[in-house]
């Protein structure tokens, strides 16, 4: 496809009105201002207060429940592994509700010994066992798709001396349904009750996160959210919503959702991925950047001057050493990225969206060499307390 070849919304109308539908809703995101976007230009001080208003508006279109006090997490096995200990739990987040998780304890790891630790989320379809490298959770053998051995992200983090968490997403592998398996069903009526996806896994996620603080192995004080793909969504979530949370791995590419839709005609977008009203107050970026000055890494690159807001941030916080940006190797000389300069025109496919983002798809997957030697200088691990 050349570039004179993208279809676009037009109108021959001489008051540039609209009379397709999607059409006016597309230039309705083309011109929109989101209300809680990064403003380069503001100071310090007025950072902070735009970090606390991000956080809180994060807090309501999340709409995370109030449950009655619920069962403490429940160990449910454990075995020793090469190097670490593998346990496995049940929490007990809402009424009716279990969700299973893993923990990876190292060797040495105790009370007398607390170790950081980090939460795990896998991509789109994966598992928290082959995050940890381990069979399904049913006891087959382990699915071996492309990447499965760079993805055992949880695994290789135990072995760096971390404790290490790994839950799965909504709705896949363990929490899967014989009758739905699809999420778009969970999605739309999670949607209809008012929650969402996204409100769905982190849900499950922060009472962990509340355990894991509690547990005399671990340091409270270090313990970091990594997320790969989908499950990048929540870990920089949680890393908004608790401040606690002493470093984010966004495992993925970065991105302004909205201006991929808008150069995208709008093109459908796998309903898990939807939050109602989010765009009208930030995108990703905007998110990405509220976390400044605590420590993040961007594994996967993006398009550069969508990523620019977040350098800001941390250059306006003076901490610019605390944020990391690899790009996909095969994008990663800036002379490879062949679209930095130009305006991402309206009308892309997703193949020609990618180029445009420096995505390589067939290498996405968890960047383990950037993520895991990132995260022991940031939670200095084996540098000393």
């Amino acid at each position: 496809m050349s570039d004179g070849d993208f279809p676009r919304y037009e109108t021959d109308r001489a008051d540039g009105r609209y009379v397709e539908s999607v059409a006016w809703l597309h230039s309705l995101h083309r011109d929109w201002q989101p209300k809680l976007a990064f403003d380069p230009e503001m100071s310090p001080e007025e950072f902070g207060e735009w970090s606390d208003a991000v956080q809180a508006k994060v807090r309501e279109l999340m709409t995370l429940p109030s449950p009655p006090p619920q069962p403490e997490p429940v160990m449910v096995s454990s075995e020793a592994r090469e190097g670490y200990e593998l346990q496995r739990w049940e929490s007990f987040p809402e009424p009716k509700l279990m969700v299973p998780y893993l923990v990876l304890v190292p060797d040495g790891v105790d009370a007398e010994h607390p170790a950081p630790a980090v939460m795990c989320f896998p991509g789109s379809t994966a598992s928290k066992e082959a995050m940890a490298g381990e069979p399904n959770f049913d006891g087959t053998p382990p699915p071996k798709p492309k990447h499965w051995e760079r993805n055992r992200l949880a695994l290789r983090y135990a072995r760096e001396g971390l404790v290490a968490v790994a839950v799965d997403n909504p709705g896949i592998c363990e929490l899967s349904s014989k009758i739905m398996p699809e999420r778009y069903e969970l999605s739309m009526n999670a949607i209809w009750i008012g929650r969402s996806y996204e409100s769905l896994t982190l849900s499950t996620k922060l009472p962990i996160l509340e355990w894991l603080k509690a547990q005399p192995y671990v340091d409270e004080k270090r313990i970091a959210t990594a997320g790969h793909s989908l499950g990048a969504k929540p870990a920089l979530m949680m890393g908004v919503l608790d401040r606690s949370i002493a470093a984010v791995v966004w495992n993925d590419f970065c991105a302004n959702w909205r201006a991929r839709g808008v150069a995208m005609n709008l093109h459908r977008i796998a309903v898990h991925q939807y939050v109602p009203g989010f765009l009208e107050w930030f995108d990703y970026v905007d998110v990405l950047a509220s976390l400044a000055p605590r420590p993040l890494v961007i594994t996967e690159g993006g398009r550069t001057r969508e990523i620019e807001p977040i350098r800001q941030a941390y250059e306006l916080m003076g901490a610019s050493d605390q944020l990391e940006v690899a790009y996909y190797p095969k994008f990663a000389d800036p002379a490879s990225r062949l679209y930095e300069d130009v305006d991402m025109p309206e009308g892309l496919d997703f193949d020609e969206y990618f180029k445009y983002a420096n995505v390589d798809v067939e290498e996405h997957s968890v960047k383990y060499e950037v993520a895991v030697p990132w995260l022991k200088r940031m939670l200095r691990v084996g540098i000393g307390d």
